[in-house]
């Protein structure tokens, strides 16, 4: 049986049936959206961790390049400017130009640092610089090792972070790292 819009008439039931096959829910359920989160959560839990021991490994390696940088800089400073002494600060050094002003702020990549007991001149011409770790513990710890140097050039660091070795002796105490 034909219609008049050219069509066959037909089943109402069957219409519905069209009808409801037709109608499309688009999304995702509840569960599925909790799925996600639940394996988001785990990833984030297992990348986390490492993210903040591959800073914590960037941060050392500025804080033992930027201790070769000031070395390099004491060891221009007595040649040059300084009258065969080393540099008292980092601010002297800076001031001629041969650290940035970022290093010579005395705080860099976590860690800071400070020129000891600049002594002498020419030969008997001695200093130390040291780097320690901003924070030191918990989860926003900056590094997990103190550096130092004297006027000898020899890097040194160790793990022990109870005391900032703020002296000669103290830095040369340090176990020598491989240069």
């Amino acid at each position: 049986m034909k219609t008049i819009e050219g069509g066959e008439k037909g089943n109402r039931f069957l219409e519905g049936a069209e009808y409801m096959k037709n109608k499309r829910q688009d999304g995702f359920s509840l569960i599925e959206l909790l799925i996600v989160v639940a394996i988001i959560g785990i990833i984030a839990a297992i990348a986390i961790p490492n993210l903040m021991a591959s800073r914590r490994a960037a941060n050392e390696g500025s804080a033992q390049s930027s201790l070769r940088t000031i070395h390099s800089a004491q060891v221009v400073y007595q040649a040059t400017m300084g009258a065969g002494a080393f540099a008292a600060n980092l601010a002297t050094l800076q001031g001629q130009t041969l650290t940035d002003t970022v290093l010579s702020s005395g705080a860099k990549s976590g860690y800071n640092f400070e020129i000891v007991e600049q002594a002498g001149v020419n030969a008997n011409a001695v200093f130390g610089v040291y780097a320690f770790p901003v924070t030191t513990s918990g989860v926003s710890q900056t590094g997990t090792r103190t550096f130092g140097t004297t006027e000898v050039g020899v890097m040194r660091g160790d793990t022990d972070l109870g005391t900032i070795p703020n002296t000669r002796a103290d830095i040369n105490a340090l176990p020598p790292l491989g240069n």
